[in-house]
Parts: structure tokens; C-alpha cells; sequence
């Protein structure tokens, strides 16, 4: 064989370890992200333990706790599920937010340890009486 050849195979066997070692790595670190309806439903695919990240909404009159321990339910407006969060909670944190929690089953409780919440970007005056209006 020709240099050229043996500087292609090489190359081409370095970029074929590359994507190997990648694809491999991209599925043991995949967390799925499901609403609380879609969790209920796949609630057999996923055993205690086996982590997902939960989106939905903080349901009013469900927060209670303090900073370091908080219980609340999310829901999507089909399903609720019951959160029990550990760690710690983002500014701005409160009910009637969007939130996504990553964690895991344990029982028919989801047991977090990361939360994030989402917000808009418009800025909405609050009206006369000097709040926003309620989810």
C-alpha cells in the first residue's frame, strides 16, 4: 500500500473510535423529558430509580416546606403528580410557575434533586390592585 491509503485508513479508523466512544456516551447520559400525563402513562418503562425530567406546572395551594426540603404538585392540566424536591430551588420559584424537575419514582412520588423554572421574557405590568393575575 501507498502512504496515502495507509493516512486515510488511519484517519478513517481514528474517526470511526471517535464516534463510537460518542454514540456510547450520548445514551448513557440521556435523560428523558416527559409532562406529568405522558409520565403516568409510561410510569412501567420507568422503574424507581431510573431517571427523567419532569415539565409542568407548580399547582396552586400544593407548595409546602422550606427551602432545603419542598413537596408541591405538577401538572399539565391532565395529570398531577406529586414532587418531593431536595436541594436547592431556583430564584423566582413559587406556584403557578412552569417548572422542570430531573429525578425519579420513588413510589408514586417523584423524587427531585434539580429544579429549574421558565419564564417569559415579556415583562406584563401588573394591574391596579398591584398583582399579576393567578394561574
Amino acid at each position: 500500500m501507498d502512504r496515502k491509503r495507509i493516512t486515510l485508513l488511519g484517519v478513517g479508523g481514528i474517526a470511526a473510535v471517535v464516534i463510537a466512544i460518542t454514540a456510547f456516551s450520548i445514551g448513557d447520559n440521556l435523560t428523558y423529558y416527559f409532562y406529568p400525563t405522558e409520565a403516568v402513562e409510561r410510569r412501567a418503562e420507568f422503574s424507581d430509580g431510573q431517571r427523567f425530567r419532569l415539565a409542568g406546572l407548580v399547582k396552586s395551594g400544593t407548595l409546602t416546606g422550606s427551602a432545603g426540603s419542598l413537596e408541591f404538585t405538577v401538572t399539565d392540566g391532565g395529570a398531577e403528580i406529586q414532587v418531593r424536591h431536595t436541594g436547592a430551588v431556583p430564584p423566582l420559584f413559587e406556584e403557578c410557575v412552569p417548572v422542570l424537575v430531573e429525578g425519579s419514582w420513588e413510589g408514586d412520588v417523584f423524587a427531585s434533586d434539580s429544579a429549574v423554572i421558565r419564564h417569559e421574557e415579556n415583562y406584563e405590568v401588573p394591574d391596579e390592585a398591584g398583582t399579576l393575575p393567578s394561574c
